[in-house]
C-alpha cells in the first residue's frame, strides 16, 4: 500500500511554493508525522509530515521545483522497513548519471562527503567533481565560491580567478525574495504612493523608557523598546484617519474598524511582516510581548501564514540598522506605512532658544487614490503628537 505525501494548504492567496529541501532519499525509513520535505512560499517556510510509517517508495518532484496546493511530492511505501537516512538530500538522478562508469564512483563519493551539505547539492545539481576543484574552505572542504567559481570557469582556471582575487558567486533567489521583489514592484506600478515627512522630539519617551526599564524588565521579563509605543500612537491616529487603515477592492474602498499592524522583521531569508492583531485593544506591555514573540518566530523561521495575512497597517523600523531617513513601500493591499528612523541628537529652535534634543525623522507614504495630502498630513502629526506626549497614549488623546 502507497501512501501519498501530497502539497498541504498554503494559507490564503498562496497557491504555489518551490521544494526548498528534502530530509529522506528513496529506500529511508520514515516514521509517521516525521518531517520529510521542506517547502519555501513568498511569505513562509513550512514542512511536510509524513503520513504514515513506512519507506520512502518514490520523490516526485526534486528539489527547486515549484509545485501547487495538492500536488503529489512523492510517495510513501506503508509498512515497509527502510534503510536508517543517510542524512544525503535526495534527488532523482538522470538514468545517464546512473550508467556512469563505477570505477572513479568511490574516489567522488569518499571526497563529497568531507563537504556541506549545500555543497554537496550544487555539486550534485552542476555534476561537478569535487576532486577537481580546489577547495578554499578550511580542512581542505569546498565552498560554494569554489564550486560557483569551477561552474563558471569550465573547471579549469580556477587557479587563475584565485591569484586574481576577482571572484563572482552566483545564488538563485529563493522564493520569499522572488516573490518579494515581485510585490514590492507591483506595489510601485499600482498604487499612487506619495510620502510625506515628520521630525519627533524623542526626549519625554526616552525620559519614561529609562524611567520604568528596569521595572518593566522584572515585571515582564522584556526589554522595554520604542516599537510599543509607535503602534499605540499609529492606532490612534488610524482611528482618527481611516482611510489610512482603508483597502482599494475594485471600485469599492473598504474601512475597516480594527487595526491590526504588521510589523516589519529582517531575518537572514528576507523582510518579513507579521501581524499583530487588535493592537489597538492592546497596552503598550501586550504590543512589546507580541512583538517579540512574533520576532522570535520570525528569525527561528517557524511563522504560519496566520501570522502574516490580513494586516491593515504596517510600521517598519529602520533606525535599528542606522537609517536617518527613507521612504517606505507599502505593502499591498494596505494603503499607509509609517517609517521609524534612528534617533539622533540635532540642534532644534524651542521656544526662541537652540537646543540639543534626540529627534527622529518619521515617513508616512500613503495611496494617495484614497488617502489625500491633509490626511496623510494629520495622521503623521497625531503620531509626532503622541509621542512627543506618551501622557497622551494612556489617555486616549
Amino acid at each position: 500500500m502507497a501512501g501519498e505525501i501530497v502539497v498541504p494548504s498554503l494559507g490564503e492567496s498562496v497557491s504555489e511554493a518551490t521544494v526548498a529541501k528534502w530530509f529522506k532519499k528513496i529506500g529511508d525509513a520514515v516514521a509517521q508525522d516525521e518531517p520529510l520535505i521542506e517547502l519555501e512560499t513568498d511569505k513562509v517556510t513550512l514542512e511536510v509530515n509524513a503520513p504514515a510509517a513506512g519507506k520512502l517508495k518514490d520523490i516526485k518532484i526534486a528539489e527547486g521545483k515549484t509545485v501547487e496546493v495538492g500536488a503529489l511530492l512523492g510517495l510513501i511505501e506503508v509498512g515497509a522497513v527502510g534503510a536508517q537516512n543517510s542524512g544525503k538530500v535526495a534527488t532523482p538522478a538522470p538514468a545517464a548519471k546512473a550508467a556512469a562508469p563505477a570505477a572513479p564512483a568511490p574516489q567522488v563519493a569518499k571526497a563529497d562527503m568531507q563537504n556541506p551539505p549545500a555543497v554537496r547539492k550544487m555539486l550534485d545539481e552542476m555534476g561537478l567533481n569535487p576532486s577537481t576543484i580546489p577547495a578554499t574552505g578550511k580542512d581542505g572542504r569546498l565552498t560554494k565560491g569554489d564550486v560557483l567559481s569551477a561552474a563558471s570557469s569550465g573547471v579549469s582556471t580556477p587557479a587563475a580567478s584565485a591569484a586574481t582575487g576577482r571572484k563572482e558567486e552566483r545564488v538563485k533567489m529563493s522564493k520569499m525574495r522572488q516573490v518579494i521583489a515581485k510585490r514590492l514592484k507591483d506595489s510601485q506600478n499600482t498604487a499612487a504612493i506619495l510620502t510625506t515627512f515628520n521630525e519627533i522630539d524623542m526626549s519625554n519617551v526616552i525620559a519614561m523608557r529609562n524611567d520604568f526599564k528596569d521595572a518593566f524588565e522584572k515585571k515582564y521579563n522584556m526589554r522595554l523598546g520604542f516599537m510599543g509605543f509607535f503602534v499605540k500612537a499609529a492606532c490612534q491616529a488610524l482611528k482618527e484617519i481611516p482611510a489610512v487603515n482603508a483597502t482599494i477592492e475594485g471600485d469599492e474602498i473598504v474601512y475597516k474598524n480594527y487595526c491590526d499592524v504588521g510589523v516589519a522583521v529582517g531575518t537572514d531569508q528576507g523582510l518579513v511582516v507579521p501581524v499583530v492583531r487588535n493592537a489597538d485593544q492592546m497596552s503598550i506591555m501586550e504590543v512589546e510581548a507580541e512583538i517579540a514573540r512574533l520576532a522570535k518566530k520570525a528569525r527561528d523561521g517557524s511563522l504560519t501564514m496566520g501570522d502574516m495575512t490580513g494586516g491593515t497597517f504596517t510600521v517598519s523600523n529602520g533606525g535599528v540598522y542606522g537609517s536617518l531617513m527613507a521612504t517606505p513601500i507599502i505593502n499591498p493591499p494596505q494603503s499607509g506605512i509609517l517609517g521609524m528612523h534612528k534617533t539622533e541628537e540635532r540642534p532644534i529652535a524651542l521656544k526662541g532658544q537652540v537646543v540639543i534634543r534626540p529627534m527622529m525623522y518619521v515617513a508616512l507614504s500613503y495611496d494617495h487614490r484614497i488617502i489625500d495630502g491633509k490626511e496623510s498630513v494629520t495622521f503623521l502629526v497625531r503620531v509626532k503628537e503622541a509621542i512627543e506626549d506618551p501622557r497622551r497614549l494612556l489617555l486616549g488623546l
